[in-house]
């Protein structure tokens, strides 16, 4: 390939270090589909002979279905999937194998596969997102109104809706898709016929090879063009704050499952056993999509530091920037499928959580309210009648809603018999009727708006 310039071959270990087949071979989809549209423009532009052109997309087209069938027969001397491409190319159709390389350099050749992959990769994640959201939207539908406690500090806050918490980890997904979107646009310009760094003296037609790829324009600049890696960049931290939002949904299943809260029965479907403690149901597919985050979060910083100390334009460095890129990918794309297999089949207990909603006497702040509202006191001085009255409670043991009325009295005399009705956690999250709050009415709204939302933006 490069070996006119050089009297000798490389050292085995040279050969090793700078062979890179065994990870971007997953790029021959796209490598085979650049190059037909490369081939096609170059003939229709006059710059090979059109039979040329043809016989190179026969034999391309050959090479796809070989490679389906049988997978990339791996050749370390051959370096990368582009040049086995190119290799066997020469062995279907002859020296006119050798045109296809024109006005082309293995810079901007790889640049535009990475591209062409990376946004197979979104579109993918976004499927799987699509998923997950509509699975916890059927779930959320299923518990609008099934009380549980709201945490702060993992300590029971206000009483909220299962269906409320839920739609929580919707938003974050669909924040999610989002970035992943605005990266999909931002990535869609084409770097093919940038060549090595400084475009070609060949009358190429950019438009034409960005058209057919499916992309929205030529890259402007050929020195950016190879050496830009932002998009793989931009992919790496969408990745890398969506699996945050797993591990932090998986981290509360975990905690839900635990004997302590009970809240959640998981599916045998989605747990492991013990070895030695037969009586064991642990929720290893929630703990290894928690621990897949630390390694998306890794394979980030890792293509960051790569990058930080390149020079313009194409340095060798950079063909360290697919491990951490197709790492990420499949366990993002596996954890996403497991939270959809989980969510979608855990068994809520609902009565357990109806019960921890009410202790920690978590309706003080609806008593403050009712006092702010129905006697006209002022709301921090509310505030700490209602902590008195959690007080009493303890001192009683028992819950703030089952305190009389001639207790809640002995705390202050303004608190009437009214008051009593906005105690129990069914009245409070009624209550919170506010926008975006957790009363039933308002959960059932955001689950339309949701679905329409997902029906006008797919």
């Amino acid at each position: 390939m490069w070996g006119g310039r050089f009297a000798s071959g490389p050292a085995e270990l040279m050969r090793a270090i700078n062979s890179s087949i065994g990870i971007d071979k997953r790029l021959w989809r796209e490598d085979i589909f650049a190059s037909r549209a490369h081939a096609a423009m170059l003939g229709a532009q006059g710059i090979i002979p059109s039979e040329d052109a043809e016989a190179i997309g026969r034999g391309l087209e050959a090479i796809a279905d070989e490679y389906a069938r049988d997978g990339v027969a791996e050749d370390p001397a051959l370096e990368d999937i582009h040049m086995h491409v190119e290799q066997r190319l020469g062995e279907l159709i002859g020296p006119a194998a050798g045109r296809l390389h024109t006005a082309r350099s293995r810079n901007d050749q790889v640049a535009t596969d990475l591209k062409l992959w990376v946004r197979g990769a979104i579109d993918e994640v976004l499927g799987n997102i699509d998923l997950l959201e509509a699975a916890i939207l059927d779930r959320a539908e299923e518990h609008s109104g099934s009380v549980m406690p709201g945490f702060t500090h993992l300590q029971s806050g206000q009483p909220v809706t299962l269906g409320h918490h839920l739609l929580a980890y919707q938003q974050m997904l669909g924040r999610d898709r989002s970035r992943f979107a605005d990266a999909r646009a931002r990535l869609n310009q084409c770097p093919l016929g940038s060549a090595a760094l400084a475009g070609t003296s060949f009358p190429i037609d950019r438009r034409a090879t960005a058209r057919a790829l499916g992309f929205d324009r030529p890259t402007a600049n050929s020195i950016d063009s190879v050496s830009d890696r932002d998009f793989i960049v931009d992919y790496l931290h969408a990745a890398a704050l969506c699996s945050v939002h797993l591990s932090r949904l998986a981290e509360e299943i975990i905690i839900w499952a635990s004997q302590p809260f009970g809240f959640v029965k998981l599916p045998d479907s989605w747990s492991t056993g013990s070895s030695i403690m037969p009586n064991k149901r642990n929720p290893d597919a929630a703990e290894l999509v928690r621990g897949h985050s630390a390694r998306i979060i890794g394979d980030l910083v890792a293509l960051l530091v790569l990058l930080k100390g390149v020079p313009l334009a194409y340095a060798k460095d950079l063909q360290d920037d697919k491990p951490p890129l197709f790492d990420a990918h499949d366990l993002l794309l596996i954890s996403l499928g497991a939270m959809a297999g989980m969510m979608t089949e855990l068994e809520f207990d609902t009565g357990r959580m109806r019960s921890a909603a009410a202790a920690g006497h978590s309706t003080a702040t609806d008593l403050a309210d009712w006092l702010v509202a129905n006697a006209g006191v002022p709301f921090r001085e509310a505030h700490h009648i209602a902590g008195r009255a959690v007080a009493a409670a303890e001192a009683k043991g028992a819950t703030l809603d089952q305190l009389t009325l001639e207790d809640l009295r002995q705390v202050d005399d303004r608190i009437t018999k009214d008051a009593l009705s906005a105690l129990p956690v069914e009245a409070s999250v009624k209550a919170r009727t506010s926008s975006g709050g957790t009363a039933p009415e308002r959960v059932i709204e955001a689950i339309r708006a949701a679905r329409e939302s997902r029906r006008s933006n797919p």
